[in-house]
């Protein structure tokens, strides 16, 4: 019989590691992101990005590629683009939700989950009618620079 373990241990249980798929920074505010295969992570942010200094508790934003899928299916499409949800990193193989509140270690950098990172209404102007409900639920989160490092393309996504 298998064991029991009350909800908290479960939480704390996170053995799955997940991989950098993509990585974009927002060079000016309302224009296009620029891809990247690797970024440096400052104290304050992403070199190069905009939002870079503006909010400690939003650094970085990070999305699962697995949620990108199932946005492009609530939009009727068969895949859409990254660069589209101006998320900083997409990530796979590991549940964003689970790191609430925790840190982690993606390259050489030490991040720590502040919250979710909600859709905006630029969604409804990308996809059209419906777009930011089909985000909502599915935006990824926010994360704070706790050690700066580096990022790169398929680099690990460890708990710490």
């Amino acid at each position: 019989m298998a064991d029991k373990f009350s909800v908290k241990q479960l939480i704390q249980n996170l053995p799955q590691q997940g991989k950098v798929e993509w990585i974009g920074i927002r060079p000016e505010k309302r224009k296009p992101l620029k891809k990247l295969n690797k970024v440096r992570v400052l104290e304050q942010g992403l070199k190069g990005d905009h939002y870079t200094g503006v909010s400690g508790n939003r650094s970085v934003t990070l999305i699962q590629a697995e949620h990108i899928t199932a946005i492009a299916s609530l939009l009727h499409k068969d895949k859409i683009n990254p660069l589209e949800l101006r998320r900083n990193i997409v990530v796979s193989g590991i549940n964003l939700l689970a790191l609430k509140d925790r840190e982690f270690k993606i390259g050489t950098a030490v991040l720590k989950m502040t919250g979710l990172c909600h859709p905006c209404s630029r969604m409804e102007e990308t996809f059209g009618e419906g777009g930011y409900n089909a985000v909502r639920g599915h935006g990824g989160i926010n994360a704070r620079v706790i050690v700066p490092g580096e990022i790169k393309l398929k680099d690990k996504v460890e708990l710490i």
